[in-house]
């Protein structure tokens, strides 16, 4: 993954020193931001729409009102599905220290949502002003208490396996088996099982599911009927769709996508 740097909020601290820095945008559908990284660690909500994070290890979605957490100088793209309106905090590395050095999904309290777009409408925010002292102290304290949400996909290393995955990123909704797929791949189905186990640490049979989730969301964000999802993410009917779905996310698609008049979705309204 070639690498190229944003240099808008670089810029931006570089010159006026501060301890967070925001950023407010909002794109069409199926825009995509190219290849880069940044200096600082960023949180990108997405308070509408849905956008997919890549990295040369493997893809995150972030539903409408998560957000994802991006660690400092990781290259990275985003692709938009829907309209989204995108709200970032960029901090200065290890000031959230409770959180990963990898990215990872996480949901979004009410509280945190608050703070996030209230943040972005003052542009930075300086431990050297009273306020937004505070203001910084109460949003690493939320980052401190967030849950990670398992939407990642990891890509496998060995070539083997990596041959296989691409076959199925390419197309989410192929059903053939993974005996078929082997045929392929160079490899039989038993080595594409350890290899998978090995290297993203989960079943080939759990990646796959993982790969038609994450599908599904995107389709959703888009507008798409459920029928219709559950048919482009290789599912036969729309009931062992909706199952998959439930059991994973502990809702149905509908009501994931559902907010209240707090804006935030059914199941983090608590």
């Amino acid at each position: 993954m070639s690498q190229k740097r944003q240099s808008r909020i670089p810029h931006l601290l570089r010159h006026e020193p501060c301890q967070i820095a925001t950023l407010t945008r909002d794109y069409p559908a199926s825009q995509v931001i190219p290849v880069h990284s940044h200096n600082q660690d960023q949180l990108v909500y997405a308070s509408r729409g849905v956008m997919t994070v890549r990295t040369s290890d493997g893809a995150w979605v972030v539903p409408t009102h998560r957000a994802v957490w991006i660690p400092a100088s990781v290259p990275h793209t985003i692709c938009m599905s829907g309209m989204v309106a995108m709200r970032t905090l960029y901090l200065e590395p290890r000031l959230a220290k409770a959180l990963p050095r990898g990215c990872c999904v996480v949901n979004v309290t009410p509280l945190l949502r608050e703070l996030i777009l209230h943040a972005c409408t003052l542009l930075t925010l300086k431990k050297t002003n009273q306020a937004e002292r505070h203001l910084i102290d109460l949003i690493i304290d939320q980052l401190g208490t967030i849950r990670t949400v398992p939407l990642q996909l990891p890509n496998p290393g060995d070539p083997r396996a990596l041959k296989v995955a691409r076959a199925l990123l390419a197309d989410p909704g192929d059903r053939r088996s993974l005996s078929r797929l082997c045929k392929t791949g160079g490899a039989g189905k038993r080595t594409v099982q350890r290899l998978f186990q090995r290297e993203v640490g989960m079943t080939f049979n759990k990646w796959r599911q993982q790969l038609r989730l994450m599908q599904a969301l995107r389709l959703l964000a888009e507008g798409a009927k459920v029928t219709h999802v559950a048919l482009e993410s290789g599912y036969g009917t729309p009931s062992a769709f909706i199952s998959m779905f439930k059991k994973t996310l502990g809702t149905t698609p509908t009501l994931y996508f559902r907010t209240k008049e707090t804006g935030q979705p059914r199941e983090n309204a608590e």
